[in-house]
Order: structure tokens, then C-alpha cells, then sequence
């Protein structure tokens, strides 16, 4: 009996914590995650986050501040000033679809198109997604890819997917 209240508890419990973060946006979500604080910074740096905040759905590729640091510390930082916001929102929208993609819709979409599908990102541009050694990648408008560490972190207003490296378009 012990076991079967913890077992209920434990799932009231993840049931009412997730319900809670589905009640905040992806923004909320995100600057309530220490491992996106870079991406919060980047996200008002490039006066992103009320674009992010709306109705949407968005699909977001949430890099982590891991993530970030891959891209060397100068770069990153000139990224950041006001005089570079327009090329920073132009990469952050690069990691956002329009719509909600969930887990479950990309290993359906891989399924139908054979290990890969295009998505077309809020700037316009490509972005790949494919399966490759038993785990789901981005593939970059360079080439370059990243790997989908956690899906469906959800939001009010779409889902997030973390993502191990940024991703840069053209």
C-alpha cells in the first residue's frame, strides 16, 4: 500500500509540474532553465523574447549555454552588441519553426522521408532533420550538426527540444 501512495504521489506530482511549465511560454520556460541563461541574454539582446512570448506555436531548437560555448567567446560576444542584433536574430530564428513539432511528429516525418525531413526556419531558411546512429540530428545550412539531447519540453505556447550545438545558417 506505502508503495502505491508514493507511486501516486509521485506521479500527482510530475502530472502538476508539468501542467505548471505547459502554463508558460517557452520564454518563461527557458529563463526558468539555468542550463539557457546564454540564450535568454541572446534572446533580449536580439529583442526576440515578445516575438517568442505571442500565441504562436513555435518549435524552438534550444541550444544550452554548453552549446554556446562551442562558438568562440569573442564571436559570441560581438554577437551580443546592439550593432550585431539584426545577424543574432537572424541565428536565433534559425533555431525556431513555426508550429508545434513534438517528438513524436519528427520520428513520423523521419519514418516518411527516410530518415530525413526539411523544416523552413522563422528566417526562411532550411534546416535538416535526420536520424543518424540511433539518434535524431540538425543539420545546418553548413553542413555542421547538432544533436537533439531532450524533446518536448513543453510550453503554453509551443515545445521546446534542447539541442547540443548552435546551429548557423547561410
Amino acid at each position: 500500500m506505502k508503495k502505491l501512495v508514493l507511486i501516486l504521489t509521485i506521479a500527482l506530482t510530475l502530472g502538476v509540474t508539468a501542467n505548471a511549465s505547459a502554463q508558460e511560454s517557452i520564454v518563461e520556460v527557458a529563463v526558468g532553465n539555468e542550463d539557457f541563461t546564454t540564450l535568454v541574454t541572446a534572446l533580449k539582446a536580439a529583442n526576440l523574447v515578445s516575438a517568442l512570448q505571442g500565441d504562436g506555436p513555435f518549435t524552438v531548437f534550444a541550444p544550452t549555454n554548453d552549446a554556446f560555448a562551442k562558438i568562440d567567446s569573442k564571436t559570441l560576444n560581438s554577437l551580443l552588441e546592439q550593432k550585431n542584433q539584426k545577424a543574432l536574430a537572424n541565428i536565433l530564428t534559425y533555431h525556431v519553426i513555426p508550429g508545434k513539432i513534438t517528438a513524436t511528429d519528427v520520428v513520423a516525418a523521419l519514418k516518411k522521408g527516410n530518415g530525413m525531413v526539411e523544416l523552413k526556419t522563422l528566417n526562411g531558411q532550411m534546416l535538416t532533420v535526420l536520424e543518424k546512429d540511433g539518434k535524431i540530428w540538425l543539420k545546418d545550412s553548413n553542413g555542421n550538426f547538432s544533436e537533439i539531447t531532450t524533446t518536448d519540453v513543453m510550453g503554453s505556447n509551443g515545445v521546446i527540444h534542447v539541442i547540443n550545438t548552435v546551429v548557423m545558417p547561410k
